[in-house]
């Protein structure tokens, strides 16, 4: 399996170091969401015991950044969880299905992800221009799908889509060139993602109450029903924070030394986000109390807690400095997502899994610019949904199509395949993986309401298998036997 992925990458440049990997995942981990989702989980939680959903997070993060970790330094070509699932379970088998559906749901989720960052971006901007989120109109979708129910959306036009589609296309018209050049830019965008963070966290600790910080209501780690569904909303909203650790094994064609790079650049990536959110929510409970945040999750002021948070220590001109400095924060991790989403439907096509347009390279400067311009345009899309309806439905739809077929994935290959060579392995194996799948599942159905995106997750799924049914049928493809003496119809 890693001489064919080879094979199938050597056009791409290997020119991503460790530095450039962590960087862009980093970038991509910390992004806006969790200044933003911080009232969140205080609210899911209903007090300061909500530090236990980032923990946890923490934790189920790491018990996938080593399932990733393994299978990157083993398969290290573009596409990452897309060659993962293919390669585990047949290419020309199960395989071929599930991997399809990864890119199919990837048509979703991708743009979710990349539009939640640039949402985010136009929210944290309207501190400084109110306007923004003067609202000029708002629809709701309903669809009734046969066997599903119906699914909805709420579609909300500020002045604030505007700007949230700007920070696409730019993110877009940056992404769009040279890999080289890429390593350079993120690791540039890097030191004010970390700069920006490590001044919150200075003044939250400078400026520290204990008696904020701990203040837990009555009853707060009572393990009643309540508890364990409040923990369960908190940890999606955790999970989507952390993600980001596997970015770099989107683009596993253009790591140096990948059986090396990739592993570290995961679990350094995670370890460090961990202690910066840790942190920070730590030290900013530590100076407004956390009632109050929680007065703030319904209303416009949640999407800016940490320029409250500055203005109440410094002044409003700090206030004004860190919202920049979140912008800049939010930009990189819309950049790092569409960079490394980029690379998957190249993968997916280069095997004829996906359509051949999105195979082609830049002539230039060799990088899959159809990809790029794809998703950046369909992110575009989406930019007029609600954010916290975006970050439910992509966490459920990747849970479903992604992390719980690659975690049971790596123990599949692991006894199908012990003779695969294996730069890392798992450390504490089988632990973490079934551990990781313990906590997807937990996160699926723990949550109040939470058939509401796992309809979502369904009709995406039904539909991928109907335009993979048709599409292999017409090629003759598994599970459908060979035409005899024909060959298969090329799909476009």
């Amino acid at each position: 399996m890693a001489e064919k992925s080879s094979s199938e990458n050597a056009q791409l440049v290997r020119g991503l170091g460790l530095g450039g990997s962590i960087a862009l995942n980093v970038n991509l981990m910390i992004g806006v969401g969790p200044f933003i989702t911080m009232p969140l989980v205080i609210e899911a939680m209903g007090g300061p015991q909500a530090m236990l959903g980032w923990v946890l997070g923490a934790l189920l993060a790491m018990c996938d950044g080593l399932i990733v970790a393994e299978l990157g330094a083993a398969m290290p070509g573009a596409g990452g969880s897309y060659a993962y699932i293919r390669d585990i379970y047949g290419r020309n088998k199960l395989g071929r299905l599930l991997s399809f559906l990864f890119v199919w749901q990837l048509t979703f989720s991708a743009p979710l992800s990349i539009a939640s960052g640039c949402i985010g971006f136009s929210l944290y901007a309207a501190y400084l221009w109110p306007g923004l989120l003067r609202q000029l109109g708002s629809y709701h979708l309903s669809l009734p799908m046969p066997l599903i129910g119906r699914l909805h959306a709420d579609l909300v036009l500020t002045h604030g889509t505007a700007l949230a589609v700007a920070a696409c296309l730019v993110a877009m018209l940056l992404a769009y060139r040279r890999i080289n050049m890429i390593g350079r830019v993120s690791q540039f965008l890097f030191w004010g993602v970390l700069g920006t963070i490590l001044w919150v966290i200075f003044a939250g600790f400078t400026h520290f109450h204990s008696s904020l910080a701990f203040d837990f209501p009555p009853g707060a780690f009572r393990f009643s029903a309540g508890f364990f569904t409040g923990l369960g909303a908190a940890m999606l909203v955790a999970t989507y924070d952390y993600w980001g650790y596997y970015n770099i094994c989107f683009l596993g064609g253009e790591v140096r030394n990948p059986g090396r790079n990739i592993p570290r650049a995961v679990i350094y990536s995670i370890v460090l986000v961990a202690a910066l959110y840790l942190s920070m929510t730590l030290g900013v409970i530590g100076v407004i109390p956390w009632r109050e945040l929680l007065v703030t999750a319904h209303s416009h002021a949640r999407d800016f807690v940490i320029s409250a948070f500055m203005d109440r220590i410094y002044g409003h001109g700090a206030a004004v400095v860190v919202t920049l400095l979140i912008l800049w924060t939010a930009f990189a991790s819309v950049f790092s997502l569409m960079l490394g989403y980029s690379r998957v439907p190249y993968a997916a096509a280069l095997d004829g899994n996906y359509f051949r347009v999105f195979g082609r390279l830049h002539p230039k400067h060799r990088f899959p610019h159809v990809s790029i311009l794809t998703l950046g345009l369909v992110a575009v899309a989406f930019c007029s949904l609600k954010l916290i309806d975006v970050i439910a439905a992509l966490v459920v739809i990747r849970l479903l199509l992604q992390f719980l077929v690659q975690a049971v994935g790596l123990i599949v290959l692991r006894v199908r395949r012990p003779d695969l060579e294996r730069p890392f392995r798992m450390w504490l194996y089988p632990v973490p993986a079934l551990l990781a799948i313990a906590g997807f599942i937990y996160i699926l159905i723990s949550r109040p309401d939470f058939g509401k995106e796992l309809r979502y997750g369904f009709a995406i799924l039904v539909a991928g298998l109907v335009i993979y049914a048709v599409r292999a049928w017409r090629r003759a493809e598994w599970p459908f036997p060979p035409r005899a003496g024909g060959a298969a119809s090329p799909e476009s």
